[in-house]
């Protein structure tokens, strides 16, 4: 162990300690499963210094299983004994997660499994606090509901958060998305065949990208309906711009020297083109398509504030903040959010599948 994990498994063991000494004044059945807790916490945390199983899977199950206590314990309020218990659960947990990325000699299925888990276990960690905190100190719902209440609203109302899904993300982001993001792609190619576009479309694309959403989502209402063709107008607006300067500045970005051996070899425009300038680009290209995932969501999300059939995510998000159902809100709000993480996943492997020869991702294939 280094230095840095030895503190923390300190500080760890320490906090359970505490965690115990509060736990101890408790009565009741919660004091009890504190007091179990507290000393498991404890032992977990001080046992590095005796050198008595030292394997981050110890650490980790111990701060899953402080994680389920605590749930289990909470009603309505926070004993004293939480705070250091938790405090306790989040270093055992951290040590964990140190320990496995400072491993050495592991396979490289190993590998990837510990580079998936840790931001799984982060997030995690995330609603956990969440839903401890909202929970303990009982936080009035519409201010923010507990991610259970989240969840059981999410399984009752599939039926309706399909729908929206299928209206704002799979009707008006995804088609804006490919007709921003293909149109772009195809001008980009033109302008830097014809200097004179690049000339005269440059200073009028960058103009439209400086448009606020806000004043472009009631226009392109006005002009194309109340439907998701106006949403997908607002993310064509929205996604255009991006992959125009990325895929100019990736086919500005090969040297002149490689060009200049591809024309001693008598290469047309277009072999260049192909063999050598869209390949220097497609990281660029791909960093565009990956923002544009997200801003296209965004883009239809806030058009449909606007005005939108009685379906979509933005739709749903508006009404039910004005009925103080901050459930469903966040229901919503997780559909978005997994519908961007997908998308952005689903590029990011696209990425490396094309780009495999680019040297980040001859590094991360090490």
């Amino acid at each position: 162990m280094t230095g840095f994990q030895r503190t923390i498994a300190t500080l760890g063991g320490l906090s359970g300690v505490l965690a115990l000494v509060l736990a101890v004044a408790d009565a009741g059945e919660a004091g009890v499963l504190m007091i179990a807790g507290s000393i498991l916490l404890a032992a977990a945390g001080l046992r590095h210094h005796l050198g008595l199983m030292p394997e981050a899977r110890i650490d980790l199950a111990a701060s899953i299983a402080g994680m389920i206590l605590l749930l289990t314990v909470l009603d309505g309020e926070m004993p004293s004994a939480s705070w250091p218990f938790l405090v306790g659960c989040w270093l055992i947990g951290w040590l964990a997660v140190e320990k496995s990325l400072a491993a050495r000699g592991l396979s490289q299925a190993y590998s990837t499994v510990i580079s998936l888990a840790v931001p799984v276990f982060f997030g995690a960690w995330i609603i956990f606090v969440w839903e401890v905190l909202t929970v303990g100190l009982q936080v009035p719902t519409v201010l923010l509901p507990p991610p259970s209440m989240i969840a059981v609203r999410f399984a009752a109302s599939t039926s309706i958060l399909w729908a929206d899904f299928q209206q704002t993300v799979i009707k008006a982001a995804l088609s804006g998305y490919i007709i921003g993001c293909g149109s772009a792609f195809i001008i980009a190619i033109l302008i830097d065949r014809i200097p004179f576009l690049q000339r005269g479309l440059l200073p009028v694309g960058n103009f439209v990208s400086a448009l606020p959403i806000i004043g472009i989502a009631p226009v392109m209402v006005m002009w194309f309906g109340f439907d998701w063709q106006s949403k997908a107008a607002v993310v064509v607006v929205m996604t255009f711009f991006p992959m125009l300067v990325n895929t100019m500045a990736g086919l500005q970005a090969t040297q002149a020297m490689e060009r200049d051996l591809l024309r001693t070899y008598g290469s047309s425009y277009f072999q260049l083109l192909v063999k050598l300038r869209l390949p220097t680009a497609a990281p660029f290209i791909f960093n565009a398509m990956k923002i544009n995932s997200t801003l296209a969501l965004i883009g239809a999300i806030v058009a449909e504030f606007f005005g939108t059939p009685i379906v979509g995510l933005g739709f749903r998000i508006s009404t039910e903040v004005g009925r103080m159902n901050l459930d469903m809100v966040w229901a919503e709000i997780v559909v978005a959010a997994i519908a961007g993480s997908l998308s952005y996943g689903l590029l990011s492997l696209l990425e490396r599948r094309v780009t495999f020869w680019h040297p980040s991702n001859r590094q991360k294939n090490l």
